[in-house]
């Protein structure tokens, strides 16, 4: 993550969209769909945290996704807190969390917030149910432990990750524990601090692990999930190569591996994971980046498809996705595809449940396109199918559960 991602300012303009959505937020915030956006066969539901400065500011979009033709029809769009940029469900979609990717909060200096939303199960539309404090500066990540008792959140400015109880009614106790990241730091320009950038659960929910792009490591908290405790002090699970920058962290399906996404090396990282131990072990680091580009590029977000067989990973410069196809035995990777995300910036991009479409949401061009999945392959091939989204910043895709 660089500086100019939580402050850039973004002007809208008065497009078919936000004339669309100063309408939805007139009106309240919700609406029932139409019979053009009614659920049917394929269908999704897709949430779209922003990072706005401007006359919509803190907004959450709510599209409806046709996996078969790859459109997104506009649904709703809510208040979310500040800088609403990073979000997470629960298992029952109904209730959505959010970090406010903010500098401070309510008055207090240092320190994000974290928001919990009911779900209209009729719509899908959110209320605002509570905030607490992040107990850091730019929180922007959120995840929900295995056992869904707990909300981890990383603070990138401040370098540290804070764990929030959830209550009985979904709302958010305030924070129960923190850890903060320590020196030494990394060897790049932008590894001056500790800089905490994902924290997500172990697949057993044995621990939680935080990466750190500061400081090249990726750290394992002894998560005790009943007690709403991270397990201090942190122990190293993974040092990525110095200058790495290591930003985001996911698990293939089998729980045997993982993949770390290295932002300031613009390369992934294919580990063997220890589940007893909690560690990883580095099978093999490639760039994601196409032969011969010579530009400034950074990393962004990496995902392993739902049948464990293809690695996707995004670049912020080239603006580009890379495909990778996973070896079944080694969990070793092969480059299959780099395609352009037709816009700037890809911060986030997710796939669908069933695999078959990828949303990008490219955060500098105002825009979330969408492709179709080659299941053999892995290839992706655009949809022509795309919206303007104010600097879409994260998209959650879940089945649409609405009636």
């Amino acid at each position: 993550m660089t500086q100019f991602l939580l402050t850039r300012p973004v002007f809208l303009r008065a497009t078919p969209l936000t004339i669309a959505v100063a309408g939805l937020l007139a009106a309240g915030c919700a609406t029932r769909p139409s019979a053009t956006t009614a659920p049917g066969a394929g269908s999704y539901l897709v949430y779209i945290g922003t990072n706005v400065a401007g006359p919509h500011d803190n907004t959450i979009y709510l599209y409806r996704l046709d996996a078969n033709t790859g459109a997104l029809t506009l649904v709703s769009a809510q208040k979310g807190g500040a800088q609403p940029t990073y979000l997470a469900l629960d298992a029952g979609h109904r209730t959505l969390y959010a970090v406010s990717e903010t500098q401070s909060f309510r008055g207090r200096a240092n320190c994000g917030g974290v928001s919990a939303l009911a779900i209209d199960q009729r719509t899908g539309a959110l209320t605002l149910r509570n905030q607490q404090p992040s107990l850091g500066a730019s929180p922007c990540y959120i995840s929900l432990d295995r056992t869904g008792n707990n909300v981890l959140v990383a603070n990138y400015s401040s370098g540290n990750v804070a764990l929030l109880p959830r209550q009985a009614d979904s709302q958010l106790a305030a924070p129960a524990d923190s850890s903060q990241h320590q020196p030494p730091f990394g060897p790049h320009k932008n590894q001056h601090a500790a800089h905490a950038h994902c924290i997500l659960p172990a697949p057993d929910n044995r621990y939680a692990f935080a990466v750190d792009l500061g400081t090249d490591k990726v750290y394992r908290y002894q998560l005790n999930a009943a007690g709403h405790k991270l397990g201090t002090p942190a122990a190293v699970a993974f040092t990525a190569r110095p200058g790495a920058g290591p930003r985001h962290l996911t698990f293939h399906p089998n729980g045997r591996w993982a993949y770390l996404e290295n932002e300031l090396g613009s390369t992934i990282t294919a580990l063997t994971y220890d589940a007893k131990a909690g560690t990883f072990q580095e099978i093999q680091t490639q760039t994601q980046l196409p032969a011969g580009f010579a530009g400034e590029n950074s990393g962004a977000d990496v995902h392993v498809s739902p049948d464990g067989r293809f690695v996707y990973a995004s670049n912020r410069g080239d603006n580009s996705l890379a495909v990778f196809a996973i070896d079944s035995g080694s969990g070793r990777l092969s480059l299959v595809q780099h395609v352009s995300t037709q816009g700037k910036t890809p911060r986030n991009f997710s796939l669908d449940p069933s695999g078959r479409v990828l949303l990008v949401a490219n955060q500098n061009s105002d825009n979330v396109f969408t492709y179709r999945v080659d299941k053999q392959s892995g290839k992706l091939t655009p949809t022509g199918q795309s919206v303007q989204v104010p600097s879409p910043m994260f998209v959650q895709v879940v089945a649409d559960f609405t009636e």
